[in-house]
């Protein structure tokens, strides 16, 4: 592995700055899924992956954080293209068997102890969240996370069935001008990588470096979440 040039080094960190304000463009479905598949990439503990990410496009979908929204953050969280709820899911764990399959009974581990379940999560969900910006960065997106807001309410009005709970928020803007998919306008990226990583390919399936010879879980799970308006 070699040393990243300065270039690099500048976009991802010394020349990377934290933004409030945003230009009227917006991103593609594309580079969202493209965004997530990076960051899923992201090193965590035993590849729990808890990480689950909200991204909302359309003024109707940032609409419902408002009840949330600290006044201080109002506009400037309607105004950019994207904004992207970083959450983690407390059940994390019934996923591991597939990502994490080199210790038996893993999952009935964290199962049988609900307090390093929620450490475990809220640890490496808040990890895949910086994982998040740095690939966002790596793609030509500026980032402005923050807190400032009510995360009991986000939770009443995003994860109410699937009992997933926010960390933070992080608003994201480009130059590439807005994609006009029913796809951009606001959805939910749920599935965990997979423990294989980079498979590689092999008779045309991707097939997992681990011990069990499967087709690779690695995929990306796209759900609506509001109506396009």
């Amino acid at each position: 592995m070699n040393p990243l040039d300065q270039t690099v080094l500048q976009q991802l960190f010394t020349h990377a700055r934290t933004h409030s304000n945003w230009q009227d463009r917006g991103i593609a479905a594309d580079t969202l899924r493209q965004l997530y598949q990076l960051t899923a990439m992201g090193p965590t503990s035993m590849n729990a992956q808890p990480g689950r990410f909200v991204f909302l496009t359309t003024p109707a979908a940032k609409q419902q954080l408002l009840p949330a929204l600290a006044e201080g953050n109002r506009d400037k969280t309607l105004a950019a293209p994207v904004t992207v709820i970083v959450a983690h899911d407390p059940a994390f764990y019934r996923h591991l068997p597939e990502l994490f399959p080199h210790m038996e009974g893993v999952d009935k581990m964290f199962a049988d102890n609900e307090e390093l379940a929620q450490s475990t999560a809220f640890r490496n969900g808040t990890l895949q969240g910086a994982w998040l910006i740095m690939a966002a960065r790596a793609l030509g997106l500026d980032c402005g996370p923050m807190s400032g807001f009510d995360n009991g309410k986000t939770d009443e009005i995003f994860f109410t069935e699937n009992g997933w709970k926010s960390n933070f928020w992080s608003t994201s803007a480009t130059a590439i001008r807005k994609n006009s998919t029913p796809e951009a306008s606001g959805w939910s990226l749920k599935r965990p990588a997979c423990c294989c990583r980079t498979a590689p390919q092999t008779s045309g399936n991707k097939k997992c470096r681990c011990s069990h010879d499967q087709k690779c879980p690695l995929e990306l799970l796209v759900q609506n979440i509001f109506d396009p308006i």
